[in-house]
């Protein structure tokens, strides 16, 4: 009977501390999805890494952890790294391609704004110029970027993860940096004033204005598309003259957080573009037209 009712409280005091472990990691799962978000660059399987490192903190002791927030974040870049790591191996999934970029998922909202959830993902103004350099680097490099720059997490964590000392990370994380100032940079926060040079773009594409185009981009602009990369204004004016007809049917939304346009072809999406504007022009164009991340995204947010 000792024995019986000793396991039966046991057994009580595991179910208890388990719920309590949940409900701190659900406190936690908006930061830990940014991070994750930020580390794949796709929101889906963003969700899959926090999936995956939840099962491993239940099975984890964690009576000795003092930081539980920033013990959670290394988990998920842990994981975040894993994936990155097995992607790359796969040829239909390689980190750079020859020709141009690999594009990230963007987070497509209304023009009234992103909502709550979308808020907490985008934080610290992650828009997509930020994810598509990211996609260019290492998994090492990426991951002490993100968990350093971006989420503030001690090089002394973040040398285990990736089997370096603390100043081979610091290193990683220092050339990264090099690549994200060089590749994205920080856009004009006045969103209705992105959208008015985002529309003087998009008027000037329509009309086959080149002298128009060339006036809305800044002279080091660069375009990029998983097809190619072109800079310079009058490189990408001439090719977003050829962009009219598209033009005429660009629907505005926000892209990761700052305006954007999103073209529907025979009801389906067929390519989003996402606008880095600085100083009152275009510095960079991203633009999405690969159909399986198109088909991945969540257009029925563009209703609200």
């Amino acid at each position: 009977m000792t024995d019986s009712g000793f396991s039966t409280d046991a057994s009580k005091d595991s179910d208890s501390d388990s719920d309590f472990l949940a409900q701190r990691f659900e406190a936690h799962r908006g930061q830990l999805r940014s991070v994750a978000y930020r580390m794949l660059g796709s929101v889906a399987e963003a969700d899959d890494a926090v999936q995956e490192a939840w099962l491993k903190v239940s099975r984890a002791d964690t009576s000795q952890v003092a930081n539980l927030g920033g013990w959670l974040t290394t988990i998920v870049g842990r994981v975040c790294l894993d994936m990155l790591r097995s992607r790359r191996s796969r040829a239909e999934e390689p980190l750079e391609v020859p020709s141009g970029v690999r594009m990230p998922e963007p987070v497509l909202s209304p023009v009234s704004g992103v909502d709550p959830e979308q808020e907490a993902l985008l934080a610290d103004s992650v828009g997509l110029a930020l994810l598509v350099v990211l996609e260019t680097l290492t998994p090492a490099e990426r991951l002490a970027f993100v968990l350093h720059d971006l989420f503030a997490v001690p090089f002394e964590e973040i040398a285990p993860i990736v089997g370096r000392t603390a100043a081979a990370s610091r290193q990683l994380a220092s050339r990264a940096r090099r690549r994200v100032q060089g590749g994205a940079p920080a856009p004009d926060p006045d969103l209705d004033r992105q959208r008015e040079v985002v529309d003087a773009f998009l008027a000037a594409a329509r009309e086959g204005d080149f002298d128009a185009l060339v006036a809305v981009l800044a002279p080091d602009v660069v375009a990029r598309t998983e097809a190619g990369v072109t800079t310079g204004a009058a490189a990408v004016a001439a090719g977003a003259s050829d962009f009219g007809h598209l033009a005429r049917v660009a629907q505005p939304a926000l892209v990761n957080g700052a305006a954007g346009v999103v073209v529907f072809a025979e009801g389906r999406l067929a390519s989003v573009l996402a606008f880095t504007v600085v100083r009152g022009r275009i510095a960079v164009l991203d633009i999405v037209k690969d159909p399986e991340r198109l088909a991945a995204l969540d257009v029925t947010v563009l209703e609200g």
